[in-house]
């Protein structure tokens, strides 16, 4: 197989000319320093995840069920995707000429081979040949492009076997695959992966599929702000209550999106490309300054892991190889990178920043689909754009307020604050609730000198997805910011308060949310008996945070504001007074002052650890008091 860039130069040269800059991803032959220390970045990223997958290879000819699959530090089954790592291995085989890469990447397809490979082509999530199919897509992606760029390492038998394998699962996505049979991520990836196949094996009906697929994909971008949506059953395809659709900006930025700009750069089509480069610029203000993806308001969140979503690719390919449009987005593959460095350890990410501090083990599938997107990288390096972390991310320059119309959800910005606060409606599942951040409730709170506070959870842990996400440590206890009460034992929150409003100004130096929420059981019955109506007034300025609660209603049930506080355990704290507790942060003290006591919920140990999104924290609470019906609770950091 000749090996050649798949987007190739000829495709990329003249795209983009009615976009903000010309020249989209023109050939760079010499990058700038800047651009080569990512380049050093994701390189040496890629060797360290490649050698931590070796080490947890299973090799036992002697049990073929498990026999070359790549074993998990976390769940106790094999993770049917594990094949994906036949890019990543394959790309090091061919830079490093080590055979032990080689030996690694033609195990994980014998270990599909044996266990999850179906007649008709398709590969299954779990062994169970009933289970889900539609994670053929990304093997075959794996495949090609593993073939494609580094298929010449391999004996001549086994890449035509191989050859073999990939039409066989390109033809079942061909057969299978419409644009809204499930979620958006499945068939807004296959028109990179039916355009990819299709050249790799000469398949016009592929690419034609390919073609069809694109020219659908583009009705789903939101009218105002241009996001992805389709993140939903398609059973629950249907609008929220407020009109707004099913939305989450892991999946969109860390898989869909990849697949869309590629196809878009290889095949040229322009108006595609302008849809998303605003998509891109609408995600883009999501991302935390250190490089955080802020999903804690997405319909799919059951899956944030702070620097992404759990089982996707990563980020990088989409905001990389945009980097010539926005200097931003290349800032954005950057810093992503860096903090998935930050979570890696033993060759492995872990699924959150209080993993390693935590001692929770790593899922395996972090690794082997973020080491895919940096792969693809390095595979396309000479033809990409300058990319370093130059620019400015929006949120690291942001000031005032903004609300996501098509959300109902607020970024507020000003100083070093930055916060998220969530009304946004629209649910994964017409039938269960995974309540991400909404009600009102403040979903991510950041300052630039001391990093995370405060970070969304669901409000009560499930396993959405049993087989792709790790059981929860320890008692769940949400670290969603919120009023909570209960009743006869039954647990009312402004969480499920779907219909709840947010308005907001911006005066005299001081950002103000107000949301006005009704206290909900899961059922979205409200409570009786007592206070069920309040105000969270969340007011920013350049010295604090201050959050007040308060009803016009008698309080007749204990009741609380719930403010969990992210914090690794090794940090100090310290009660100044029932009324003021500091906690020592390497950058800075935050000071927490309040109206009324200050406490803890009951906890094993000093903290709680929460999966979503992999955070260690300390839940205080704060009680309405006997004929006082504010609570008045400030953040500060010297």
């Amino acid at each position: 197989m000749k090996r050649r860039n798949f987007l190739q130069l000829s495709a990329l040269a003249g795209v983009g000319l009615s976009l903000p800059m010309s020249g989209l991803l023109n050939a760079c032959t010499s990058h700038p320093e800047h651009s080569l220390e990512f380049k050093n970045l994701i390189s040496g990223l890629l060797k360290d995840w490649s050698d931590g997958m070796l080490k947890v290879q299973i090799n036992n000819p002697s049990n073929l069920d498990v026999h070359g699959a790549l074993g998990c530090p976390s769940c106790s089954h094999i993770h049917g995707r594990c094949m994906d790592a036949v890019y990543p291995f394959l790309y090091m085989a061919d830079k490093t000429g080590d055979e032990k890469y080689v030996e690694g990447a033609k195990l994980v397809m014998t270990w599909a081979e044996n266990n999850v490979s179906q007649e008709s082509g398709a590969w299954t999530v779990i062994k169970n040949p009933k289970s889900w199919k539609g994670i053929t897509v990304f093997g075959a992606i794996a495949l090609a492009e593993a073939l494609h760029y580094h298929g010449h390492v391999l004996d001549e038998a086994t890449r035509k076997a191989w050859t073999v394998r990939l039409e066989k699962a390109g033809q079942y996505i061909y057969d299978t695959f419409t644009i809204d049979f499930t979620n958006i991520n499945y068939p807004g990836t296959a028109v990179y992966g039916l355009n990819l196949i299709g050249n790799v094996l000469g398949r016009e009906d592929f690419k034609a599929k390919s073609k069809k697929l694109a020219s659908e994909v583009k009705v789903y971008f939101t009218e105002n702000e241009g996001l992805l949506f389709g993140e939903c059953k398609k059973s629950s395809s249907k609008l929220s209550e407020k009109g707004l659709q099913g939305l989450d900006l892991g999946y969109n930025v860390e898989e869909t999106l990849n697949s869309l700009v590629m196809y878009a750069i290889k095949e040229k089509d322009d108006e595609l490309l302008q849809i998303l480069t605003k998509s891109l610029n609408s995600h883009l203000e999501f991302m935390l300054p250190d490089g955080a993806w802020d999903n804690s308001w997405g319909n799919r969140m059951y899956k944030w892991s702070y620097w992404g979503s759990r089982t996707c690719d990563g980020s990088q390919p989409a905001f990389g190889m945009m980097a010539n449009i926005n200097p931003a987005f290349g800032t954005a593959a950057v810093k992503n990178t860096e903090l998935l460095q930050r979570c890696t350890a033993d060759g492995l990410i872990h699924g959150g920043p209080g993993f390693i501090e935590a001692g929770i083990p790593p899922c395996v599938h972090h690794t082997f689909t973020h080491a895919k997107p940096l792969a693809a990288l390095l595979d396309h390096w000479d033809h990409l754009p300058e990319i370093n972390a130059n620019a400015n991310l929006p949120r690291t320059t942001a000031d005032g307020v903004k609300h996501f119309k098509d959300l109902d959800v607020y970024l507020f910005s000003r100083g070093d604050w930055r916060g998220t606060v969530s009304a946004y409606d629209a649910e994964y599942h017409y039938k269960y609730d995974y309540r991400q951040a909404s009600g009102g409730a403040l979903g991510v709170l950041y300052h630039n000198k001391v990093g995370l506070l405060c970070a969304a959870s669901m409000a009560e842990y499930a396993l959405v997805e049993k087989n792709n996400q790790q059981v929860q440590p320890g008692k769940d206890i949400c670290l969603t910011p919120r009023v909570e009460v209960y009743k006869d034992d039954v647990w009312y929150t402004n969480l499920y308060d779907l219909p709840a409003t947010v308005a907001s100004k911006d005066e005299n130096g001081t950002i103000e949310l107000v949301a006005d929420v009704k206290l909900k059981n899961v059922k979205r019955e409200e409570v009786s008996g007592t206070a069920s109506a309040f105000d969270i007034a969340y007011n920013c300025s350049a010295d604090k945070t201050e959050i007040k609660v308060s009803t016009k209603q008698d309080i007749e049930a204990q009741t609380a504001f719930v403010l969990p506080i992210v914090s690794p355990s090794i940090e100090v704290v310290t009660n100044i007074s029932e009324n003021e507790i500091t906690i020592q942060k390497p950058e800075g003290l935050v000071i927490i002052k309040a109206n009324s006591p200050i406490k803890t919920k009951a906890i094993s140990g000093n903290r709680t650890f929460n999966m979503v999104p992999g955070v260690e924290a300390i839940p205080f609470e704060v009680f309405f008091e006997k004929n006082i019906k504010t609570i008045s609770i400030s953040i500060s950091i010297c």
